[in-house]
């Protein structure tokens, strides 16, 4: 089992940049496959960013290729999200998720076991 918490909201500017954070406590760190997904208000929970665990390949949804970095740090049990370039529609509650040695990049959040709090992102224009 691993409990998430998010950390890197907040707001800024359109074309400004964010680094979100997730940390992670338990065990095995290494073996979960890590992602990020958003809400925005009023809409459903979209997939944003995955990275897998085995060789920490990446995916992501095409609204955000090229702006958004997804990365972790196996010895600090913690994934970032970069995001640069941001926009006004990227404004939403953004959340990570985990999944015990998952396969693949699963853009359905049923196919993510454990997920944090949420952190708030506000864009400006």
């Amino acid at each position: 089992q691993v409990q998430l918490v998010e950390s890197g909201g907040g707001l800024v500017q359109a074309g400004g940049s964010l680094r979100l954070s997730c940390a992670a406590s338990g065990r095995f760190f290494s073996r979960y496959r890590m992602g990020w997904f958003r809400q925005a208000a009023g809409k459903e929970r979209e997939f944003v960013a995955a990275i897998n665990w085995s060789d920490d390949s990446t995916s992501y949804a095409d609204s955000v290729k090229g702006r958004f970095t997804i990365s972790r740090d196996n010895a600090k049990n913690t994934v970032y999200l970069q995001m640069n370039s941001l926009k006004p529609e990227d404004t939403a509650v953004y959340y990570c998720a985990a999944d015990f040695q998952g396969g693949g990049s699963s853009i359905y959040a049923t196919g993510w076991g454990y997920w944090g709090q949420g952190t708030q992102v506000t864009v400006s224009s």
